[in-house]
């Protein structure tokens, strides 16, 4: 006992910049392994508050994540222990009070995410700015707490610049660098009381329904005018258990036809009971079909064809789709690329709404193409929850830049940083999820002629 009341007295004098006693510390390999374990699921434990009291799933992969600015600390402790008649030992010591200076950190952060999470709503709306500075000032504390520490123990001068380096180093990788996530939404579980309440009835008038909707959308659609720059659009909306899917797609269907001249040449792939018997369902089938429909009415060396897909997304590229009891295949971006050139659509443009949608950016490649995602590849997305409206991508780039502008490299940009805030003030834990865009050499010189038509044609 007397032990561990030592090192919280030293853990408690370096965290507020004092000088901890250092001498007749020890701790042995039970403790080490203790620390390290008690570390990692206060981490854990953290993360779920965030969830709280939504239902998760655990991903025990992330224990692998987010080691860089560890080691980096650890060579910041090396370096200040340098020199010193302690050596090596001096060093584990050093990075044990810097592991329990973390400990100590984590109660505020505990409270953090409780409060944010318990304050009704318009109190939440007036404190934003003071939330979403916490974190920051907690992250600042810890980092100059740790440099301070280290940066005392060091001999020479140039090993205390060093040793602060490193510790400003380990600060930012622990704030830029990928770092995965313990849990994850229970999707299943939180759409599940939704999707029995609106569960497909798989009748024969269900069917013969379907298949006339596929039918007549399919002819519906108009053929291209020549010598105009025509935009096809469609959305493809492939889960049927949330709600904000099919929001999603309506609002960019509506976007295409109202802002971009697309009326007449929009078709939604929609898997949901409400729309069974209007709408063609979101199937890899039909969207095919709708591919080579618009390929065959489109110029292809005039028209733009712009697909929007919607849904969740998991690390392998996978687009989930689920409309029981039908059985629907999920969608990879290996399998649209393969269609687009199947067709022989040249002028793309494409949006993918999803968690670690910026898998897809490498199969799409192309100079004809402008790919859009709502994440990089390594991130989740955010909004897709039951109670979401839309999901922050398709609010922020459908329902608000691109009523401004109709560049969606512009639109992009700007709804980049409206997510980054967003998110931060909803307070997001793994990361900032990173929209990314890439755009091919050739498409962005036809897209500006296109956006110069639309805009002079509202002049």
């Amino acid at each position: 006992m007397n032990t561990l009341a030592r090192w919280a007295g030293a853990a408690w004098r370096s965290a507020v910049f004092m000088r901890p006693v250092l001498s007749g510390l020890r701790i042995g390999p039970v403790g080490l392994v203790l620390l390290t374990v008690l570390l990692v699921a206060g981490g854990a434990a953290l993360q779920r508050l965030f969830y709280w009291p939504g239902p998760v799933q655990f991903y025990w992969q992330a224990v692998g994540s987010g080691w860089v600015a560890t080691l980096l600390l650890v060579l910041a402790c090396w370096m200040a222990a340098r020199g010193r008649p302690e050596g090596e030992e001096g060093a584990v010591l050093l990075a044990l009070l810097w592991l329990q200076q973390m400990l100590i950190s984590w109660p505020i952060w505990g409270a953090y995410l409780v409060l944010q999470r318990g304050l009704p709503r318009g109190a939440a709306e007036l404190a934003a700015g003071v939330m979403q500075a916490v974190p920051w000032v907690l992250m600042g504390w810890m980092a100059l707490a740790a440099a301070v520490l280290l940066a005392r123990q060091a001999e020479r001068v140039a090993l205390r610049a060093g040793v602060v380096a490193v510790v400003a180093a380990a600060a930012l990788a622990s704030l830029y660098l990928p770092r995965g996530a313990y849990w994850y939404p229970d999707v299943t579980a939180a759409a599940a009381g939704e999707a029995e309440e609106q569960r497909l009835q798989l009748t024969q008038e269900v069917l013969e329904a379907q298949s006339a909707s596929v039918v007549s959308t399919l002819q519906g659609l108009q053929p291209q005018r020549p010598g105009v720059a025509d935009v096809y659009a469609i959305t493809f909306a492939p889960y049927a258990g949330e709600e904000v899917f099919r929001r999603e797609s309506r609002l960019v269907s509506e976007l295409m036809q109202d802002r971009f001249d697309a009326r007449g040449r929009t078709l939604s792939l929609i898997n949901h009971a409400e729309t069974a018997r209007e709408l063609p369902w979101a199937t890899g089938l039909n969207l095919r079909r709708a591919i080579l429909q618009v390929a065959n009415l489109m110029d292809r060396e005039e028209d733009v064809l712009f697909i929007h897909l919607t849904s969740h997304g998991a690390r392998n590229g996978r687009l989930a789709a689920q409309f029981e009891p039908l059985e629907v295949d999920e969608l990879t971006p290996d399998t649209l690329r393969a269609w687009l050139d199947e067709a022989g659509v040249r002028w793309r443009v494409l949006s993918i709404s999803a968690c670690y949608s910026g898998s897809w950016l490498p199969a799409l490649a192309d100079p004809s193409t402008l790919t859009m995602t709502a994440a990089d590849a390594t991130h989740t997305s955010y909004g897709c929850g039951r109670g979401s409206e839309l999901t922050y991508f398709g609010r922020a780039m459908y329902a608000e830049q691109l009523r401004g502008t109709r560049s969606f490299e512009a639109a992009h940009a700007a709804a980049r940083e409206v997510i980054a805030r967003r998110e931060k003030e909803a307070g997001k834990t793994d990361g900032y999820s990173n929209p990314q865009i890439q755009v091919g050499e050739a498409i962005r010189p036809k897209l500006a002629e296109l956006t110069g038509r639309l805009d002079a044609a509202v002049r």
